[in-house]
């Protein structure tokens, strides 16, 4: 457990100079937060349009920044392969759960203090707006985001053992994309509905969305919330196991 603390520990400073880091998960999710709130008073009330308000868009933003936060972990693991980096250590007692946990702890902390930041902002831009936010709400998805950062987190890891420092980015900026359009963050996938929306229920990126935008307005219907919690936690334990595969056998084929 040390070596795996002391591998978190160096990981969490490596990240923490990172500005671009500060930038993509931090800033700019909070940027688009304000940008769409901007955008949902320019909508007319008429038109109905319910995805661009506080209590729904601070759930979507909170899955769109997770994304991010895949991508630097897969640049993380890739550039750690490049330089050799890790090639020093597997002649150290580590094993390959001291290194997955070692990526993912530091990552994990960084999705909380995400999170935290988005829903101080969601409250502030709730307040401006008018929209009530149910505090329990804001808090609990806090917690309950976890399982969504931890298969982002494990998805990353695949790409960063996968892939080198050059094409992992371009490979997480798929995932990205598909996050965020699949996962409904900026449009209504049930009013759309048809193949679209067909799609987006064979994926998991939608049920991240639901389980977050469900926790902040308290709703915790078993369609809405229950289930797409089962299917995100279930997901993420899948992804997790695999990633550590992959790791390990990237590890055993790099020595």
């Amino acid at each position: 457990m040390n070596r795996t603390l002391q591998f978190a520990k160096r990981n969490l400073i490596e990240l923490s100079r990172d500005v671009l880091g500060y930038i993509f998960c931090i800033a700019f999710p909070i940027l688009m937060l304000i940008v769409m709130s901007v955008v949902n008073e320019s909508i007319p009330k008429e038109a109905g349009m319910m995805t661009f308000r506080i209590d729904n868009l601070s759930g979507g933003i909170l899955i769109f920044g997770q994304t991010f936060v895949m991508l630097f972990t897969a640049i993380l693991v890739a550039t750690d392969r490049s330089t050799s980096f890790l090639l020093r250590l597997y002649a150290s007692p580590m094993k390959s759960r001291d290194f997955t946990n070692g990526y993912m702890f530091p990552m994990i902390l960084i999705s909380i203090v995400q999170a935290i930041v988005l829903m101080l902002s969601s409250c502030v831009v709730a307040k401006i707006s008018g929209v009530e936010l149910k505090v329990g709400g804001l808090l609990l998805v806090i917690l309950l985001s976890i399982p969504s950062a931890i298969m982002f987190l494990s998805i990353g890891l695949i790409f960063g053992s996968l892939l080198n420092e050059k094409s992992a980015p371009g490979v997480c900026s798929v995932i990205v994309s598909a996050g965020t359009f699949l996962g409904g963050v900026f449009f209504d996938a049930e009013g759309v509905g048809g193949p679209i929306l067909k799609v987006c229920n064979c994926l998991p990126f939608l049920y991240c969305t639901r389980v977050a935008r469900s926790t902040i307005q308290m709703d915790f219907h078993w369609e809405t919330f229950g289930k797409s919690l089962l299917i995100v936690s279930l997901t993420a334990i899948a992804m997790a196991a695999l990633a550590v595969l992959t790791f390990r056998s990237r590890m055993k084929a790099d020595q």
